[in-house]
């Protein structure tokens, strides 16, 4: 079917804009024109590593989401299940400290992952003021499918920026985690 040049395009959504490096909205004199065409230039913003990587960490979320979502979990619960999975009996304030997650935040999180019987909070013996976290039976289970799940998704990023890339990134950003 022919489109008819004289129709109106429909927008894409902010996640298809796809930025045209350099171009700014002088250059253009419409803005609501580049909307429709989806050349939106960044000027500057092309050239910050900030911007593209809060982009790729928009795309990444957003896949971990769909991959993940017949399980409904989260980056972040995911996140702490794995290190209470790999550190049995850390207390609250470490997983905190970790994983750079506000305490209070992380307060609320458990208490949603422990309404899911995913993991239990214990009082230390060694300090009665803090909880030691543990998976429960379920949460172990629950975790062994969840990263199953991951792995797929970050096939789905290798897929996005390829392979190598992939392992490049995680060498660049390993200094940040």
């Amino acid at each position: 079917m022919a489109r008819n040049s004289q129709a109106p395009r429909i927008a894409k959504s902010r996640a298809d804009v796809r930025p045209v490096p350099g171009r700014t909205r002088s250059e253009s004199g419409n803005a609501h024109g580049d909307l429709i065409n989806g050349e939106i230039g960044l000027d500057a913003l092309a050239g910050h590593a900030g911007y593209a990587v809060r982009r790729f960490q928009i795309w990444v979320f957003q896949d971990f989401i769909r991959t993940l979502g017949a399980v409904d979990i989260r980056p972040t619960q995911y996140s702490v299940m794995t290190v209470i999975g790999a550190n049995p009996g850390l207390s609250q304030m470490a997983v905190a400290k970790r994983l750079g997650i506000e305490r209070a935040r992380l307060v609320h999180l458990l208490d949603s992952l422990e309404q899911r019987d995913l993991v239990s909070r214990v009082k230390s013996a060694a300090d009665r003021r803090s909880h030691a976290l543990h998976l429960t039976a379920r949460g172990r289970t629950a975790l062994a499918q969840f990263k199953r799940l991951a792995a797929e998704h970050e096939r789905h990023v290798a897929e996005k920026i390829g392979k190598e890339n992939r392992e490049k990134l995680l060498q660049i950003l390993s200094d940040f985690t």
